[in-house]
This record gives structure tokens, C-alpha cells and sequence, in this order.
């Protein structure tokens, strides 16, 4: 696979979505819609690792009963699948006996939006992947790839929660929810700079026309006390000490964050080189490419590429 081409814009900026659609599409595209493998980040989507009772899989409703009873979802309204915590591959239920799995899914009207959504954005999404997932396996991939021995928080900061897990290159060993996502910074703002409301501190948090380091300890104190608690926790369970924080997910324009969490944390941000890692995976780039700094926020797209099962299956056809 080549890499030929990065092009981005912001969220409701229709018109450069529209250049981006028109300058990839092919002139043949049927119904004039962009083919793309698409990475989603709904809501209510959910990626959770959970310990259940292999003994009991195969009893009528048990997985139903445990994700009602453990994620406080109705799992029939879900399209879920269950996978193995170390690699992501599917859980077969037939002779399983691994415990250690990850709940995947999102509601199935959630399904139906997202992907109207996305055709009216013109663009046909021939496969779509709960982006948290891809990003984890990517992570997970890259901290093999790059020796990384110890264990890192993934935290994704949504609006109104916040996704914490824990990977390793043994795979997914822990997640949360923690209930301050970036909304719950906006009070802290409007307090700290003594504005008349909080309209007005959400639209100047999300401008990046003004420096928050200052305040930073403030805006994440209570989600940082959250985390800490979940990394102790897990410390403690295992006997492995956590060396870096990673929020994947933060727009160019909230990156700061990260630094002002990982200092409150006591840890490391993470140092990530993205090239060497793509290219392992039979993924290079074009001319037009090649001198390009790719930047980790491009992690939530260029995770979709990578063919794990691919490269395994090249290695075992070696062997």
C-alpha cells in the first residue's frame, strides 16, 4: 500500500470537505460517492475489557446478561461482537477459554445515522470501524514494534466522558469510563476568567485564541484525580508501573491538553515515529509523501491501513 496523499479540514468547514471529496474521487466513482474505509467515533460506542467466565459462554444469554449487567446497555438494541484482549481477533465461542475479552459495538439505529450521515458527506463507506478499536490495535502494534515494554494510558476525551485504557504489546489489559469528559473543563474557564457565561468560555476553550497552560492544573484536576485512581488500581492488581499518557483523539487545537495532563500525572508523553512502524507493515509512501512529518494525529487514519492478520499469515506461510 502507498500513501499518496494527506488532506484535512476542520469539522464544519463544508466547503473544504467538499475540495477533499472532488479532488479524490475517481471520475468513474459510482453515484459520485468517495469508496473510504471509515473510522467512527460515535457517542455511544462501545470498547470495554471485561474478565467473564468462559465455563459459562456457552449458556443461553449469559454474554447478553453480563454486558446488561456490567455496561448498563440493553444489548439488544446493540450489533456487538466479542474479541480477544491480546490480539483483537474474533472470540470463538466454541471450546473458548481465554476470560480476558473486549465488548465491541455501538447501537445499531447509531449504525443506520452514522452511515447516513457519511453519504450525505458523499462519501460510501465500504467498511466501518469504531475508530477507538483501530487505534488501540495500532497501539498496540507500534508499542511491539518499537520494544516499548511497559504499559501507557489511552485516554479519548470526548464532550461529556472520557475513555481511559490501558495497552501494553500483551494488548488491551484495562479500560474505564471516567465521567469528565472536555465539557466538564468549561465552568473552570468561565470561573477562572470571571466570564459572564459559559457560552462564552466553551467558544473561547475551543478556539485556541488564548493559552490555558496557566489554568491547566485546574481544568484536568478532577479528571486527573479519576485517572490516577484507575492507574493505581491497575498498579497495584499487577505489580506494572504505567510510563506514558496518549490521547489520540484531541483536535490540533486542544493538543495542549495532553502536556497538561501527563504533567499533572507525574508520567511521559509518548514519543511515536510513525514512518518506520507504517513501513514494517508493507505501507510506504509516494513521492509526494515521502518528505512529509507525519504528526500523530494522523494515528486515527493511518490505523485503519495495517493488515495485522496479513503480516501474521505471511510470516507463518514463511516458516
Amino acid at each position: 500500500m502507498v500513501i499518496e496523499a494527506f488532506a484535512e479540514c476542520e469539522v464544519d468547514d463544508d466547503e473544504g470537505w467538499d475540495q477533499i471529496v472532488e479532488h479524490f474521487l475517481p471520475k468513474n466513482a459510482p453515484n459520485g460517492l468517495l469508496q473510504a474505509c471509515c473510522g467512527v467515533y460515535p457517542v455511544k460506542r462501545l470498547v470495554r475489557q471485561a474478565e467473564i467466565d468462559a465455563r459459562k459462554i456457552g449458556s443461553d444469554g449469559y454474554i447478553a446478561e453480563f454486558a446488561s449487567s456490567q455496561f448498563r446497555i440493553d444489548p439488544s438494541t446493540y450489533a456487538l461482537s466479542l474479541l480477544n484482549a491480546k490480539d483483537g481477533s474474533d472470540y470463538l465461542l466454541a471450546g473458548a477459554s481465554e476470560n480476558r475479552v473486549i465488548f465491541a459495538g455501538m447501537p445499531r439505529d447509531t449504525i443506520a445515522k452514522v452511515q447516513d450521515n457519511l453519504i450525505e458527506q458523499n462519501v460510501y463507506p465500504e467498511r466501518l470501524e469504531i475508530g477507538t478499536l483501530s487505534c488501540l490495535g495500532a497501539l498496540v502494534d507500534y508499542l511491539k514494534f518499537a520494544k516499548i515494554k511497559h504499559p501507557v494510558v489511552v485516554l479519548e476525551l470526548d464532550l461529556d466522558i472520557a475513555y481511559s485504557f490501558i495497552v501494553s504489546e500483551e494488548g488491551l489489559l484495562a479500560s474505564r469510563l471516567l465521567p469528565q469528559g472536555l465539557k466538564s473543563m468549561i465552568p473552570v474557564v468561565q470561573k477562572e476568567l470571571g466570564l459572564k457565561d459559559e457560552e462564552s468560555a466553551r467558544k473561547l476553550f475551543f478556539s485556541n485564541t488564548f493559552d490555558f497552560t496557566g489554568m491547566g492544573s485546574k481544568l484536568v484536576a478532577r479528571l486527573a484525580n479519576e485517572l490516577q485512581s484507575s492507574i493505581g488500581f491497575f498498579e497495584v492488581q499487577t505489580g506494572q508501573s504505567i510510563g506514558n499518557v496518549i490521547c489520540p483523539n484531541l483536535s490540533s487545537k486542544l493538543e495542549w491538553l495532553e502536556g497538561v495532563i501527563v504533567t499533572q500525572m507525574g508520567l511521559s508523553p509518548i514519543e511515536m515515529n510513525l514512518k518506520p512502524w507504517l513501513e514494517s507493515r508493507g505501507i510506504t509512501f509516494s513521492a509526494d509523501t515521502a518528505d512529509m512529518e507525519i504528526t500523530r494525529e494522523w494515528l486515527g487514519v493511518l490505523s485503519l491501513m495495517p493488515r495485522y492478520d496479513a503480516a501474521q499469515n505471511d510470516q507463518t506461510e514463511e516458516a
